[in-house]
This record gives C-alpha cells, structure tokens and sequence, in this order.
C-alpha cells in the first residue's frame, strides 16, 4: 500500500510499460507495468518520473506519457469522480477504473462518499472477473491476469470454481453490499441486488444446508430493493431473478420436513407470480437467456404451487394412484395402489432420494398407466410412468435430456386414445442453447415419435392436450 502521507501519485495508463533502472530507453528494465498501477512519484528526469513502485518493491523510470499524475486532496475528488463515471462502462479498462475508484477514495472526504464509487466498483470488478472466465487467447489471458493482480492490490476479491470443467472466477460482491448499506439511488441499489444474486456464482460445491441458508439471503436481498421508480427494464430483471431463488426454494422447503405444505405452496406460488409479471414488451434481447433459465427452473418446481394431494384424494375408487411413504433418512417410497391393493400390498413400489410431487400423479383412461413428476434437483425434474405390461407393472424414469443433469424439466401433458401413445412437453438448456419440445411418444418405450417446437405445429398434440397441463404449464409463455 502507498503510504498514506503521499499527496500525489502517478496511475499507469497504459499496459505493458516499462520500469526501466534509468531514465533512458536503452535501460534495463525492472518491471512490467499495467494499467491501474500505483506508483509514488519521487522526482522527474527529461520525459521520465522518478517512481517508486510499493505492490513490486521496486524503484525506477518510466515514460511520463504512460503514466497520469492524481492529486490525493480534497479539492481533486470530483475531478476523480468524473474519471471513474468515464471509466466505468468501458471494456478492458476495468483495472485502471478500479484504481481510480481507489484513488477517489482516499481523496474525497468521508461525508462526500456515497453508494456512487461503490457501484462503479462493483461493475468494473464484476466485468473484470467475466473477462476471466471467458475463453481467450494466450496473450489476452496474460493481460486479464495482469489486471486481476492489480485489481487484488486494491483489495478486490475474486472468487473461483470450476462449473463444467472450467474455471470460473465470480467478485465477492463487498462493494454491492456497500451500496446496499450507504446512501444510493434505486437503480443503484437493484444493480448491486442483481450482483449479489447471481446464479452462475454460487459454488456448484455447495452443502444443502449452506445453500438454503445462502437463498434464504437471496430472496430477502431482492425483496428489499424498492422498485416503484425503477425503469421497467431493470424490473424485469428483479423479476426473473426473484422467479429464480423462490423456485429453488419451493424446492428445497419440499425437502424439509419442518416447513408445512402451506409454506411450500407460497413459495411455489411466489416463483410463478414473478414470472408471470413480467413485461414482455420491454424484455431486452440480453435478457432473453435470463428469461428462458428463470421459466425452466420455475418449471421444474411449478407442482409445488398446487395442493400437495389435489389429484390424489380425487381419484375414483377404480383407477390407480400412488401413495408415498418415507424410506431411509431423505428418501421417498411411491406405492402404486388401486382399489384391490393398498399401500400394505402395493402393484410396485420404487423409492427415490427426489422430491415426489403426488399432485402431478395423471392416469389414463383404462388405469393402466401413470404419470408422475419427480424432481432430483432444483432446476431438473423428470417424468415417471408407471405402465401395466404382460409380464406385470413396471416403471420407467425419462429425463429431460441425455445429459448431465443440468436444466430441464419433463412433464406430461396428455394421454393419446388407443392406448399406446402419450404427449410430453420439455425444455431444456444443453450446452447454453435452449430447447423447447412437445413430444408425440410410445408408452412401451417412450421413444418420441414426432415432435414440433409449438403445441399447434403438431396436430395429435394439439388435439389431445390436456386441459389441466394446459392451464398451468410455462412451457407454453
């Protein structure tokens, strides 16, 4: 750190310069200098500053050209201010923005300070570790790492993880709680709220318990931000976000049995109101993936806003149904049962680790075949159909995709007459690109035997929807 009694110091403007031992370009050179860096100004030979430079412990020369000379005094905190404004939405110079932030900082008095600095440092860090993550050339990557050890000096703290066996470096999001604790302006306030609330940087490593605890956070952080003067762009964006965290709530409250089915419900009612509300017509075109993974993972938790047995108390006495009952510690028994076998002597029973959703239990007309949602993990759900055969009843698991479980959900949504064929809907996101699919299949092997990309592009799906996957579905948005 430079020493606090400094009353001038000189940012380097420009990357790759050099610290040379003398004031001369055929001096060796000491160091290699980036944007951002801070140095002490000592003195000045011809065209070169006399520098001392305290992150590398090193002193030396370099080109007063590549370098900008900053006052520490009050008087020059404007000017500071009117830099980092400047800098603040120009790719590729996060590291001298964040430098400059500092350098405002250390030169604007206390009562001058608000949530302003902190927000331009909150985005220029966040860029930063985009930057970072994103596949680059050698030489590009040797200048982001360069930035991020300038960015450090400063005291911004990346966080990394691999996520699909790459490595991904997310802020640690200090200057967005500042803004959310100081005075600052809505649209501040729910740009550091977006920040802190990210998905895609939340360690895929994370314990249960820990990452309830973390969307517990999440979904009272968005709920704080006012947002009746926001623009309707930026409310969109809290909208989806929120339709996000609570669907990955309703999912976990089903996996705790201290939250009562009323708690689920709200929170599986919260996720489908958010996405609801959204405003297509301002919905940005940068926004559209955003859109897509909040409407697939409210999809996959969506049963959690219907009563937990709406289906099951309401079948008749001769047509099949499940009953479920706890296994081993977190785990889930699904009982096939009629009016000759109960949960005592079930047709077949299959236990899982998932969340069961008994509301979406769905039988054909001649009770030999049900439908059942069952979600594995927050933002994946898969469908189960229980089929009566010549050797007896059986159950048979279709994913969304035959991938790593990543983002998809699978759900019925009709039974075609004659008893061999059934319709599915399914989105999924494989690889960042999106898919939605409605599903003509065989019931004996579930293989899709036509498919369109819309409900009425299909005519058996368009003729044969059921009425009910109709009226809650988001497939269909």
């Amino acid at each position: 750190m430079l020493a606090a009694a400094l009353a001038t110091i000189a940012i380097v403007s420009q990357d790759q310069s050099a610290l040379r031992a003398a004031p001369r370009e055929s001096a060796p050179r000491q160091a290699v200098l980036w944007q951002g860096d801070s140095l002490e100004v000592r003195g000045q030979k011809g065209d070169y500053l006399q520098v001392y430079d305290h992150r590398r412990e090193r002193a030396g020369y370099v080109r007063a050209t590549q370098v900008r000379n900053q006052s520490l005094t009050p008087e020059s905190a404007p000017e500071l201010l009117s830099v980092v404004r400047f800098l603040r939405d120009m790719p590729g110079s996060e590291a001298l923005g964040i430098s400059y932030v500092a350098t405002y900082l250390r030169a604007a008095p206390a009562a001058a300070i608000n949530g302003e600095a902190f927000d331009a440092l909150g985005t220029m860090a966040e860029r930063l570790a985009r930057r970072a993550s994103a596949n680059r050339a050698n030489t590009a990557n040797d200048m982001v790492a360069a930035h991020l050890e300038v960015a450090a000096s400063y005291g911004v703290g990346m966080a990394s993880f691999e996520r699909n066996g790459q490595m991904q470096l997310c802020y640690n999001g200090d200057a967005h709680r500042r803004v959310l604790a100081m005075p600052a302006t809505d649209n501040q306030k729910a740009t550091a709220a977006l920040a802190l609330t990210r998905e895609d940087c939340i360690s895929p490593t994370l314990p249960p318990v820990e990452r309830f605890a973390l969307d517990n956070w999440r979904a009272e952080v968005l709920d704080r931000i006012e947002t009746r003067d926001l623009p309707e762009v930026l409310k969109n964006r809290l909208r989806l976000r929120k339709a996000s965290v609570w669907a990955s709530l309703a999912y976990q409250r089903a996996r705790r049995p201290e939250f009562a089915p009323a708690a689920l419900q709200a929170a599986g009612s919260r996720a489908l109101s958010e996405l609801a509300a959204i405003n297509k017509s301002e919905l940005m075109e940068t926004d559209e993936a955003a859109y897509n993974d909040a409407a697939i993972r409210v999809g996959a938790s969506r049963w959690a806003a219907e009563p937990t047995l709406a289906r099951n108390t309401a079948q008749a006495p001769t047509k099949l149904s499940i009953a479920v009952s706890p296994g081993q510690p977190g785990e889930t028994c699904v009982h096939l049962v009629d009016a000759k076998h109960d949960q005592t002597k079930p047709l077949l029973t299959r236990c899982t680790f998932s969340v069961v959703w008994p509301a979406s239990a769905t039988t054909n007309a001649q009770g030999t075949a049900l439908a059942l949602a069952v979600q594995p993990l927050d933002t994946w759900r898969e469908m189960w159909l229980f089929r009566q055969g010549q050797a007896g009843w059986d159950v048979q698991a279709l994913p969304p995709a035959l991938d790593n479980p990543n983002l998809g959900y699978v759900e019925f949504a009709g039974w075609v007459p004659g008893n061999t064929q059934m319709l599915t809907a399914r989105e999924t996101r494989v690889e960042d690109r999106y898919k939605r699919s409605f599903d003509l299949r065989r019931m004996d092997t579930l293989a899709v035997e036509k498919q369109a990309d819309k409900p009425n592009n299909l005519s058996t799906f368009y003729r044969w929807q059921s009425p009910a996957w109709k009226g809650q579905t988001v497939s269909v948005r």
